[in-house]
């Protein structure tokens, strides 16, 4: 079974919800690492300006690109559920090997020498049978988690190659799916 997202892009107003409720949830300062991000796609011109927001996070890739890259082999894919995890008692610190290999910035760093830390989809609520905090506080519902053939089922949306300002799947085969605005 793969775990994974899936995101509504056109319910999305671009509130941080899900941002500020990740942080808060895992203890992380303002200011430093975002496990979940939030950017904004402006095109057009008057009279057809477009506007659209795209909630971003660890997609735990089926191919991640962050594993070959790390040379303390600190991360690895689960089994069980396909979520990518770190091992920070291996991850060396201001290394970023990991970044550099991500093509969507997941791996997340507090200060210039930290360790990296990023999205585990909230594995301590999973466990409880809960949902992962930026989705249970989103409070449009842009955002679901689970496995990907349920969520797929539900949903029929499509991969990260349908949204603007996001780089292609083919090497990765991000654990995500769009409906896009």
């Amino acid at each position: 079974m793969q775990l994974g997202f899936y995101f509504d892009q056109r319910r999305c107003n671009g509130c941080y919800t899900c941002v500020i409720a990740c942080k808060e949830w895992h203890g992380i300062p303002a200011g430093t690492a975002f496990w979940r991000r939030l950017i904004t796609i402006e095109e057009g011109r008057f009279p057809r300006p477009w506007l659209a927001h795209i909630s971003l996070s660890c997609f735990h890739c089926a191919t991640p690109a962050c594993v070959p890259a790390c040379p303390a082999s600190a991360i690895h894919k689960r089994d069980e559920d396909g979520i990518v995890v770190v091992d920070q008692s291996l991850c060396i610190l201001g290394c970023r090997s990991c970044l550099h290999a991500c093509p969507y910035d997941a791996p997340q760093f507090r200060t210039a020498e930290a360790k990296m830390e990023k999205c585990d989809l909230c594995e301590d609520r999973l466990q409880e049978g809960k949902e992962p905090m930026c989705v249970a506080t989103c409070p449009l519902r842009a955002l679901k988690a689970g496995p990907m053939d349920d969520l797929k089922e539900a949903y029929g949306a499509e991969g990260v190659e349908c949204l603007p300002g996001l780089p292609g799947a083919a090497q990765t085969s991000p654990s995500a799916l769009f409906r896009p605005k």
